[in-house]
This record gives structure tokens, C-alpha cells and sequence, in this order.
């Protein structure tokens, strides 16, 4: 984002940072509350206007930045327990504790694509056999997402949190104790399910704690350690079984699921707030442990969605055009990310003659790849809404997001045909390397823009959202898992890996389509009358 005389990276350290996050009303006084100020709800069918400059943001009183050049977006309630008045410190804890409980579910299944090796040595199976128990455990990532959130919608987001954390812990302790195939499978498909509520539903406190226009910024650190993480675990793994049994693997991951939910107890907090509810209104909060294990919400229910409103927001959502077309776009873009992660050991073992620390190593590549796509994505994604709004008289619309696709599809395409071409023809290493770097790139920049597209145009159902790209992406990679290998051996990685390149070329016309007629299907399809967001 950008206002006129600032641009949104300065905003962000220097204003919201300071002040607005603790008391915006500080950062510039005005005469009325405005907790009737809807501003997501006209942003979302009339496009964001952030300049606090023009004319109507100052005749309606609206909260700014310290500087005044920025409108807050959602304006926020006088209440000191509003999650947007909390400092910028908790907040940014807070994201980070998120985006580190995020970063468990796609480390934990990629972990497994190492271990197979020498599980299928130990229990006398085929490699492609024990990944089966990755398959179920990617497609629970996604189911359990959904879940989650529309969970969070009726008991709220600390209380699943924490729950779903604690029973992530237990399942991953049962993974790493394990002595058969059967439970182990077991383990990681309950696993899966119990471990992806900030993953499927990180948006929900992205949206709940920061301003519209820290949202790109705050969803590229979160989106950051999603995207990373599948590359940490069998980076991790591999050296762990080159001197350890295979178990220990699952134990580490299990102490990284133990420090997450500390985490969680000591520094995360109930982040739902109904602006709507005037502040004499609002329900009492009661202690933090009653907020964490639920009492309080529970106590409030009456207040929020019923059971099977609830339960039923996912499905409304879904079947929102907009949602479910961006969600497709991920789910044929982002596949080939698991299918690879999943099965390279299996290419690179014979091709390169690697063992355990040479895979290790390789895994470097889209570590790297993802760091550089975070870091150039912090400020591409506001420099794209800046020179957007320049052009449309201050007015930020939902599909301007989708630009970053354009830069970042031609490193997808590019990255899938050279590590095809390179596993085929025995290239050297460092090309397979390069291929693999220019595809993790590009999809990083892609998941950001899609994220940040799909919460600006539905900002009242920022979890549900978020679950279905989730979803997408772990059912693409549940999808392609079956067959990858196989495809590869009877048709050769060129013509594979050439396919799927061209499916994500494919892909782009859907985003030409949002761009041209998103805003269109987005009236079209209506709101989505949740009692609330």
C-alpha cells in the first residue's frame, strides 16, 4: 500500500508501528467513534481508498496513521482490548508464533520423504509404498484446515489453537514411537489433520491484529515459513539419518511441536473482537487460561455464529466464484511443489549417487530460493499496489493483487521445464539446482498475491479463505503424490515435468480472467451474510 506522501514501508515502521498500533485515535484525533465505519465492506465492492488526503476521509472523521496520510483500514473501537489497538510488539509475537506453528505441518510430511528410504529397507516395502502414508497425511493438511477454521467461527481461534496444537503434539510423539508401517500411517494422517490450523487459517489473525495496509507484509513473513518449510524437513532429516535411526527424525520435529505450543500458551491470545458490539456490550473476557482452553468464548457463543452457521461458512465461501477460481489456480500451480518435494530423493539417489547428506545439502536450493522470494516480495507486493493506485485516482481494487503473477509465472515455468531437462539428461547437479530455485521463487511471490487477492475481496471470511487455498494446494499435492514417480519413469522427466509447465502456463488465463471480471463475479456472487467476520 501507499498514501500520498509516504510510502506504505515507511508507514508501517515509523507510524503504525509507533502509535497507531497502540492508539490510533493518537495518531490523529477525531471528533466521533466510528465503529460503524465499515471500510472492508466498501473496499471490498467500491476498491480501498487508503489516501487520508482526499476529501471525504476527512469530512467523515476517519483514524489515520500518526502522519495522518494513511486511513485506518478496519477503523478501529476505542477498547484497549481491540486486537488492532494492541502495540505493534504483541502483535508482531503474536504473527510470529503463527507463522512458526505454521511452519510444523509441511515440515512434519516432508520429513517423511527422507525417512522412506530407510523405513521401506526396514519393513520390507517399495519406497513408493511407504509414501503412501505421506499422500494421507498431505490431504488431512487441507481437510484439517477447513475444519479449523470453520471451528474457530463457533468456540474461537485461541482455544482450537491451542487444542488442536496439544493433539498435534500427541499424534507427532505417536509418529517418531512407531514400530509398523500401519502406525505409522496412522500417526501422520492424524497428524496432518491436527497440525495445519495456523497454516489453513493463518489469515484469521492477520486480519483480526493489523490494518489493511500491512496486510501484503504481514501475509509474506507468514506465507514465508509455509513455504519454506517443506524444504527444512528432509533438509533436517537427511543429516539426522546419516548418523540416527529414522525415528529420531519425528523426535526432533516433535520437540519443535513441544516449543510451538509453549509458545502458544505464553504469548498467543484470543483475537476475535466484534467491532459491532458497542463497548458497554462487549462480553466479559475473563482470565487468559479461560480464553485459551475456551471458557470464555463458550460463555459468549450466543454472541457469534451457531453451530451449523458455523460449520456451513466454508461451503458459503467456496462457493463464492472468485474463491474458488483462485483456489483452482493454486491447486494446478502449487502440486508440482509437493509431488517434487515428495519424491526428488527418489530421482536424485541413482542420477547423482547421493546418500543422506548429499540430499541434505540439495535441499539448500529452495530454502534459499523461498528467503530471496520473501525478501523481494516485501516490497514488490506494496510497490505493485503503489503504482496501481497512481494510476486509478488513489483507489486500491482487489485484483490489482493478482499482477505479481505476471512476474513471478514466467520463474515457475522456466524452473519446471530446466529441472525436468536436467533429471533427464543427467545434467550436472547445480543445473537440477537452478531449475528447482527459479520454480520455489516464483510460487512464493504467487502464494502472497493470491493470499493477499482473496482477503481483499472477502475480508469477513479471512479463515475460510485462507483453508481453501490451503486445501488446494495439499489436494494438488495429494493428487500428483499417487503418480509422479511412475509418470516420470514411463514418460521421462522432460515430458512430465514439460506438462506441468504448461498447465501453469495454462493457469495464467485464470488469473486474466479474475483480473478482467473478478470484481464483476464478486458483486455477482453477493455477500456472504456471516453473522460475523
Amino acid at each position: 500500500m501507499m498514501s500520498s506522501t509516504k510510502h506504505s514501508s515507511e508507514i508501517a515502521t515509523d507510524s503504525v508501528d509507533s502509535t497507531a498500533g497502540s492508539d490510533p485515535e493518537k495518531a490523529a484525533p477525531t471528533s466521533i467513534e466510528q465503529n460503524d465505519t465499515d471500510l472492508d465492506h466498501i473496499g471490498e465492492l467500491e476498491g480501498y481508498v487508503l489516501d487520508a488526503q482526499a476529501g471525504d476521509a476527512s469530512s467523515r472523521h476517519l483514524k489515520t496513521t500518526k502522519d495522518g496520510s494513511t486511513i485506518l483500514i478496519p477503523q478501529p473501537s476505542s477498547d484497549p482490548n481491540d486486537p488492532l489497538n494492541w502495540s505493534q510488539n504483541r502483535k508482531n509475537v503474536i504473527l510470529a508464533v503463527i507463522s512458526f506453528t505454521a511452519f510444523l505441518p509441511d515440515y512434519g510430511s516432508a520429513t517423511g520423504a527422507v525417512t522412506l528410504i530407510p523405513q521401506a529397507a526396514i519393513w520390507g516395502m517399495t519406497e513408493d509404498e511407504v509414501n503412501h502414508s505421506q499422500v494421507g497425511n498431505v490431504f488431512m493438511l487441507g481437510a484439517g484446515g477447513v475444519v479449523a477454521v470453520a471451528l474457530s467461527a463457533y468456540f474461537g481461534r485461541y482455544p482450537v489453537l491451542f487444542w488442536f496444537t496439544v493433539l498435534a503434539l500427541a499424534t507427532s510423539t505417536w509418529c517418531a514411537a512407531a514400530a509398523t508401517f500401519e502406525s505409522f500411517m496412522a500417526a501422520r494422517i492424524l497428524y496432518g489433520f491436527f497440525s495445519t490450523v495456523a497454516q489453513g487459517g493463518g489469515l484469521m489473525f492477520i486480519k483480526d491484529m493489523f490494518y489493511f495496509h500491512e496486510h501484503a507484509r504481514k501475509i509474506n513473513v507468514w506465507a514465508a515459513f509455509i513455504i519454506l518449510s517443506p524444504y527444512f524437513g528432509p533438509l533436517f532429516a537427511a543429516f539426522i539419518i546419516s548418523t540416527q535411526n529414522w525415528q529420531w527424525a519425528f523426535g526432533v520435529y516433535t520437540i519443535e511441536t513441544g516449543l510451538c505450543l509453549i509458545a502458544i500458551i505464553l504469548f498467543v491470545d484470543e483475537t476475535y473482537y466484534d467491532r459491532h458490539i458497542p463497548l458497554e456490550s462487549q462480553p466479559p473476557r475473563g482470565s487468559r487460561m479461560m480464553r485459551m482452553i475456551g471458557v470464555s468464548q463458550w460463555k459468549s457463543r450466543n454472541l457469534r455464529n451457531t453451530f451449523g452457521q458455523a460449520m456451513s461458512r466454508p461451503f458459503i465461501v467456496l462457493s463464492k466464484l472468485p474463491v474458488a477460481i483462485a483456489s483452482f489456480y493454486y491447486l494446478i500451480t502449487f502440486a508440482w511443489v509437493v509431488g517434487i518435494n515428495t519424491t526428488l530423493a527418489i530421482f536424485l539417489t541413482p542420477l547423482y549417487n547421493f546418500g543422506p547428506r548429499q540430499i541434505g545439502f540439495f535441499y539448500f536450493t529452495p530454502v534459499v530460493a523461498a528467503t530471496l522470494g520473501e525478501l523481494v516480495g516485501h516490497w514488490l507486493h506494496d510497490l505493485v499496489a503503489r503504482w496501481y493506485m497512481l494510476r486509478h485516482k488513489g483507489r486500491l481494487e482487489s485484483e490489482s493483487r493478482l499482477a505479481v503473477i505476471w512476474l513471478s509465472t514466467p520463474f515457475m515455468l522456466a524452473g519446471l521445464v530446466l529441472l525436468g531437462f536436467a533429471l533427464e539428461r543427467g545434467y550436472h547437479y547445480m543445473i537440477a539446482s537452478l531449475g528447482w530455485g527459479l520454480y520455489v521463487f516464483g510460487i512464493m511471490i504467487t502464494t502472497v498475491g493470491l493470499n493477499a487477492y482473496v482477503l481483499d475481496s472477502y475480508p469477513e471470511a479471512s479463515g475460510e479463505v485462507a483453508s481453501w487455498l490451503n486445501f488446494a494446494r495439499t489436494a494438488g499435492g495429494f493428487i500428483i503424490s499417487y503418480f509422479q514417480v511412475t509418470w516420470a519413469n514411463t514418460k521421462g522427466t522432460e515430458q512430465s515435468m514439460g506438462v506441468q509447465a504448461a498447465i501453469c502456463a495454462a493457469g495464467l488465463g485464470l488469473i486474466i480472467v479474475l483480473q478482467i471480471f473478478g470484481k464483476r463475479l464478486r458483486i455477482w456472487s453477493g455477500p456472504s451474510h456471516f453473522k460475523t467476520n
